[in-house]
C-alpha cells in the first residue's frame, strides 16, 4: 500500500488524513502518532538549522485529533548556531473541525523541537562511559528478526487505522498480556504519498505507542489516553526499524505516565515519556 497517512494539498500547508492515521479511542478521530510524525517531518524540513541534530520534541496534544482536513504551520523562534527552537501548531482547518468560529481553525496540538550543536568527536574519556547513557549500561534489544509479526490493536484487528496497516509490528513480548512490552515497528504506509518515511518521522510514530504497548489496564473497561508526548534523544536515529521498550506507571490519586527507552537497530537512541489520562469507560 502506498495511501500515506495524510494527502497535502498542492497549494498550501492543507493535509487531508486518510484511513491509516485513524487511532484506537474513536473512530472520529486520528492517532496521535500520526499527527505527532506529520509535526516532525515538517520541523526536519525547517530552514535554516536542519544540520544541527534534534536533541528534543514535544507534542501537546489538547483535543481529540479530528478526522478532517488540518492545517500545520512552523515557526523558529529561537535562531542560533549553537541552539534552536522551533515551535509548530496544528490546526483543524476552517469548517473542518468543531471550532468552526475560529476563522484559523480550531488548535488541536502544539508542539516544539530543540536542535542543538552536535557533540564535537574525541572527547577525553578514559573510562568508556561517554558513549553509554544513563546511570547504567542499557542492554540493545533483540532485532525485529527474533520477534512475532503480529497484527495488533487496542480496539479493532480489521479497521484500518495506524496500528493495523498503518505499521508493520514485529513483537518480543506477548502482545495481548498487561504489563510491559517490547516490540520493533517500522511504517507501512509513508506519512505522505511517494515520499520515503525518514528515521526521525518513523521514531516519532512508534513512541507514540507506548501506553498501548505497556498498557496496565483492559482497554475495553478503561481509557488511559496520553495527553503528551516528549521525546529526548541521545544521537539521531538510522533505519526503518524502530524499537519499543515500554512500561506503564500508574499512581492511586496521582498520575499515569508511559516510559519507554527507544531503540535502532544500532542501539538505545533514546526515551519517550507520556502522560496518561486514566478513568473507567
Amino acid at each position: 500500500m502506498n495511501d500515506g497517512l495524510f494527502i497535502p494539498s498542492v497549494d498550501g500547508p492543507l493535509y487531508t488524513p486518510t484511513e491509516h492515521a485513524r487511532g484506537p479511542w474513536d473512530p472520529r478521530a486520528l492517532h496521535g502518532g500520526a499527527a505527532a510524525a506529520l509535526i516532525a517531518r515538517a520541523f526536519e524540513r525547517t530552514t535554516p538549522g536542519e544540520e544541527m541534530p534534534i536533541a528534543r520534541l514535544g507534542f501537546e496534544l489538547l483535543r481529540p485529533i479530528p478526522f478532517a482536513q488540518l492545517t500545520l504551520s512552523t515557526e523558529i523562534v529561537r535562531p542560533g548556531r549553537r541552539v534552536q527552537e522551533l515551535t509548530a501548531e496544528l490546526r483543524a482547518a476552517p469548517g473542518g473541525g468543531d471550532g468552526g468560529g475560529d476563522p484559523g481553525g480550531e488548535l488541536i496540538a502544539r508542539a516544539s523541537a530543540l536542535r542543538i550543536q552536535a557533540v564535537p568527536a574525541g572527547l577525553p574519556d578514559p573510562e568508556g562511559r561517554i558513549a553509554q547513557p544513563g546511570p547504567a549500561p542499557i542492554e540493545a534489544m533483540p532485532g525485529p528478526e527474533h520477534g512475532n509479526v503480529v497484527r495488533f490493536a487496542l480496539n479493532d484487528l480489521e479497521t484500518t487505522s495506524l496500528a493495523t496497516t498503518g505499521m508493520e509490528m514485529s513483537w518480543l513480548t506477548d502482545p495481548w498480556s498487561l504489563g510491559p512490552g517490547k516490540v520493533w515497528m517500522r511504517p507501512r504506509e509513508p506519512i505522505v504519498p511517494g515520499e520515503q518515511t525518514s528515521p526521525l518521522v518513523a521514531l516519532v510514530a512508534t513512541a507514540d505507542f507506548g501506553n498501548g504497548i505497556s498498557r496496565e489496564l483492559e482497554f475495553d473497561k478503561y481509557l488511559f489516553i496520553n495527553a503528551d508526548l516528549t521525546l529526548h534523544l541521545w544521537r539521531p536515529p538510522h533505519g526503518e526499524w524502530i524499537g519499543l521498550d515500554a512500561k506503564t506507571v500508574l499512581m492511586d490519586g496521582g498520575t499515569g505516565t508511559a516510559e519507554s527507552v527507544l531503540h535502532d537497530l544500532q542501539g538505545p537512541v533514546g526515551r519517550a515519556f507520556q502522560a496518561l489520562v486514566v478513568q473507567p469507560r
